[in-house]
């Protein structure tokens, strides 16, 4: 794996193989999944890479949360060697507190030289305002529309007694500070060359509780970025916490789990580059759903939901214990990306698609 080049952001944003042994039926059918049959012989990906989001960790280190983030690791060992990254989608922590920080790096210690390297996207639970405080103890038994409006509430009493203008600033940096310097990350959005291949990370720039706000600078960046070795046969992968309205599983108006301030804004730079992979967290929605994936031809952009490491949310708008994430293959003329469930450690049946390349120079005019 080569990071080519070095990371590029906004140029105003702030200063600030462990020894576990595999059986040979298992070590075959790694085998069998590290590259596809074609006649007698065995076509191997020309990379990989693993996609995890909503980690939630917290302070409490037998936290259901932590202990599905290090089954999670545990598990990525297992088919993740020579992968080109982790990329994790966002709300790495529950309440983006110092302490929780510590509890990821405690967990993460172990694994360091044996996983690929991790890079980060921003989370609304990361950085957002409104959510310094605990949840409802019963939030895991509420609807996605009781949390709305238990969001929404939090929202109000911060409007009752809004921050200053300069104690919302202080309150963004020290949290975002936190973040860069936990993850490693130089700015809310940053982009990498990784053995030939482009990989882009947005962000929010204001602390909302829920939802992305993106500047017109970052979308400026956004359109130059994605331009740069731009070509039809070679994706772009890009990764966002919150999805766009009406795309992926949870994202649907009623559901309520979007959450871009710029949709379409973002939407109309995105749809001039159909070769882009979209990955975004956000919802927990399961995988085993007809909307993980979003767009299934060439003329658009295709975008994936990637679950949740933490914990798993239904179509029937309830709480399931579990933890899941995408594994992608690269292959000369399409990508595979297929679903793991991590406690089980094993890969999930009917999670698999195809996106072919090269795309269609014909380009629709919106999403």
């Amino acid at each position: 794996m080569k990071d080519e080049t070095a990371i590029h952001y906004a140029s105003n944003q702030s200063n600030n193989q462990n020894n576990n042994q595999i059986s040979t039926s298992e070590s075959e059918q790694l085998d069998l999944l590290s590259g596809e049959q074609e006649g007698s012989r065995q076509v191997k990906p020309l990379a990989t890479f693993q996609v995890i989001t909503d980690t939630h960790v917290t302070e409490e280190p037998q936290h259901i949360h932590n202990l599905h983030l290090e089954r999670a690791l545990t598990d990525l060992l297992s088919f993740s060697e020579g992968s080109s990254g982790i990329m994790h989608i966002g709300d790495v922590t529950d309440h983006g507190r110092l302490g929780e920080y510590h509890e990821l790096h405690r967990i993460l210690k172990p694994y360091r030289t044996l996983l690929p390297p991790i890079r980060y996207t921003l989370g609304n639970h990361d950085v957002g305002i409104g959510l310094v405080d605990e949840p409802p103890a019963h939030l895991l038994s509420m609807s996605s529309q009781e949390i709305h409006a238990w969001v929404q509430e939090a929202m109000t009493k911060s409007a009752k007694a809004p921050m200053q203008e300069e104690q919302l600033g202080d309150f963004w940096e020290k949290r975002l500070g936190m973040f860069m310097k936990a993850t490693d990350s130089q700015a809310p959005y940053h982009d990498h060359w990784i053995d030939g291949y482009h990989f882009i990370f947005l962000g929010t720039e204001q602390p909302h509780p829920k939802d992305c706000e993106m500047s017109s600078t970052q979308l400026q960046w956004l359109e130059t970025t994605l331009a740069e070795k731009a070509v039809p046969n070679r994706p772009i992968f890009v990764f966002l916490h919150q999805p766009l309205l009406n795309t992926v599983a949870g994202s649907m108006e009623e559901q309520g789990w979007y959450g871009v301030k710029q949709d379409a804004e973002l939407k109309a730079v995105l749809n001039r580059y159909p070769q882009v992979m979209l990955f975004t967290g956000h919802t927990h929605w399961t995988l085993d759903n007809e909307r993980t994936r979003y767009g299934n031809d060439q003329q658009q952009p295709s975008m994936f939901n990637a679950a949740s490491v933490a914990y798993l949310w239904t179509d029937e708008d309830e709480y399931l214990e579990g933890s899941q994430g995408l594994h992608v293959e690269i292959y000369e003329d399409r990508v595979v990306v297929r679903g793991r469930d991590f406690v089980q450690g094993c890969w999930l049946e009917g999670v698999e698609y195809t996106v072919s390349y090269p795309v269609s120079h014909e380009v629709e005019p919106t999403l």
